[in-house]
């Protein structure tokens, strides 16, 4: 992959100047090879990848969980001086010879010189939550007192957000910076391994050969190839599937801080999030908040329209990246995935890539996703096709996923089909169903997409809903995999999908509450009958919620459930 200046882009103060790369976006944000580049964003070369990182299809999962990942070629741009894609403007790929001419070779720092220097530069986690990595990394340490001085170090490397491709292109291209970062941690922790999870051969194949390019390491580091689903990167799911597992999240809140990668306190960030560390110990705090915005120092990587991959400082406008790729807003851009939240289009003319100023449009960045939708296709019939999808991503653990994403995507379909205002108020029932009642935040993500699409294109929704619709195509550019899209002819079954990301806040505990585990109820029902009026069930014949306060009159009779449920999915917290 070739990084390429350009020679027309508007001059950015104190940022730098714009760079692109060998191929183009079409106004409709479909990568091509065929069309002629405009002059604003004309590529100088076209550079094939080679064999040793050409996405393929060999090696994979085969059954009910065969992947359906994302197999695009990530390409590569930036907006103003390289830091992590830097040395990639002449190189294919940055074996490591030409790492170290590039970056040369990272100094050796204590634990608590790398808490300093993660609080210093003030870094977050890259995949999504954006949890400070200085907390993150003190944790384990704590969790190393309980453990004996044990410690394991995981990357995720998975991206089951098909609009993500940005840990794909450092895995890709720039191996050793990832390495770096985790080699880094795994050193001052002491660790007894690095654990590499990915979701692609090529990746995998990559990242072996960087392992094997430095020959032996004091801290053995491994690269597994894992299946690809939307759950894959959950921590619990990750680090079950390097043990060896079925790749699925636990339903429970369990920190891998404590207790991870073989049981081990275990420090599991993403993929960019070490690299940025790997740059952040050769700079230094200073060096390191020497571009970025002041509150939130340092570049990003975006992944624009599923394809393009930018590093652009934090902070600069969300319109400069658009217009980098040669794109506008269209009629809005979808920002952080499919977990995210609709920008409108004067909205995203004016948004800034920092937390805080994200976070007054409610939305956040997560693992750097950036959709804009086209003028061309139709908002409603794009939202029904990704919530099909995400329907069928569910991992089969619980009811609320299981039943209520599919009730939930049928709802939508039949309101952008003509079912009338009642099919709309029907929707938003749907979603108010399965509200932080999953097993993981998969059904929050997903109900949170849905509501800000409601709300992005309220017009849209109503025509559609009234019979009128719009006249456009479902042109697909919002990206799906495989054969993902839930219909009519019934939902996922148990294991059918992949699943979301992180595991849902759930309130403070009073003295006494019984507690639904989502992965094992199954719908029967008995709690309600045994417990009126504490348990309630919802449209889908599952209780409405997975946590209830439980008052001493209710307590015999809340025994008596627990006793009782053919499935085992109560238990009451606080019992003495």
């Amino acid at each position: 992959m070739t990084l390429l200046a350009s020679a027309t882009t508007v001059p950015l103060p104190a940022i730098g100047r714009a760079a692109t790369t060998d191929r183009t976006l079409t106004g409709d944000c479909a990568p091509t090879t065929d069309r002629t580049p405009t002059a604003d964003h004309a590529p100088t070369t076209v550079h094939a990848p080679t064999a040793d990182h050409a996405p393929t299809t060999d090696h994979t999962p085969t059954g009910d969980h065969a992947p359906t990942t994302n197999r695009a070629t990530p390409t590569l741009a930036v907006l103003g001086p390289p830091r992590l894609l830097a040395g990639l403007d002449g190189a294919e790929r940055l074996g490591r010879v030409e790492h170290l001419a590039r970056h040369g070779g990272p100094p050796n720092l204590s634990v608590s010189e790398l808490v300093a220097l993660a609080e210093d530069t003030g870094l977050r986690g890259r995949g999504g939550a954006g949890f400070p990595f200085a907390r993150k990394l003190s944790a384990v340490v704590e969790g190393q007192r309980r453990a004996d001085g044990r410690a394991a170090v995981v990357v995720n490397g998975s991206e089951g957000e098909p609009g993500c491709l940005k840990d794909t292109a450092l895995l890709l291209y720039a191996p050793h910076l990832v390495l770096d970062g985790a080699l880094l941690a795994a050193r001052a922790l002491g660790a007894e391994e690095v654990a590499i999870g990915v979701t692609r051969a090529d990746v995998a194949r990559s990242v072996r050969k960087a392992i094997a390019e430095r020959g032996p390491l004091s801290t053995p580091v491994r690269a597994e190839l894992l299946t690809e689903r939307f759950v894959t990167g959950e921590g619990t799911a990750l680090t079950d599937g390097l043990n060896r597992g079925p790749g699925l999240p636990s339903g429970r809140k369990v920190r891998s801080s404590e207790r991870g990668l073989g049981g081990l306190p275990t420090l599991l960030s993403n993929t960019e999030t070490y690299a940025q560390l790997a740059v952040a110990a050769r700079l230094g705090a200073l060096g390191y908040r020497d571009t970025g915005d002041p509150a939130e120092p340092g570049t990003v990587l975006l992944t624009v329209a599923g394809r393009q991959v930018v590093e652009a400082p934090t902070g600069v406008p969300l319109a400069r990246v658009l217009a980098l790729c040669g794109l506008g807003p269209g009629q809005g851009v979808l920002v952080g995935g499919y977990h995210g939240t609709w920008l409108s289009p004067s909205a995203a003319a004016t948004a800034l890539l920092s937390r805080d100023d994200l976070a007054a449009y409610g939305a956040v960045l997560g693992a750097g996703a950036v959709l804009p939708l086209p003028e061309e296709t139709c908002p409603a019939g794009e939202t029904v096709r990704v919530a099909r999808w995400m329907a069928a991503e569910s991992a089969g653990q619980c009811g609320p996923c299981v039943l209520g994403l599919p009730a939930l995507a049928d709802a939508l379909g039949q309101a952008a089909g003509g079912g009338g205002p009642r099919a709309l108020d029907a929707v938003r029932a749907r979603m108010r169903a399965v509200e932080r009642r999953g097993a993981c935040s998969h059904p929050d993500g997903t109900a949170r997409f849905v509501a800000s699409a409601l709300a992005a294109f309220p017009d849209e929704f109503d025509r559609h809903a009234r019979g009128a619709g719009c006249g456009r195509p479902v042109l697909g550019v919002l990206p799906v995999t495989g054969q993902e899209t839930y219909g009519a002819g019934g939902a996922p079954g148990p294991g059918s999908g992949r699943q979301g990301a992180h595991a849902a806040t759930r309130p403070p505990a009073p003295e006494q509450r019984l507690l639904v585990d989502w992965t094992l109820c199954r719908g029967h029902g008995l709690c309600a009958d045994l417990v009126p009026g504490m348990v309630r069930l919802g449209p889908d014949g599952y209780p409405e919620r997975a946590t209830m306060p439980l008052p001493a009159r209710m307590r015999r009779r809340a025994q008596l459930a627990v006793r009782r449920c053919p499935a085992l999915a109560l238990r009451i917290q606080g019992a003495r």
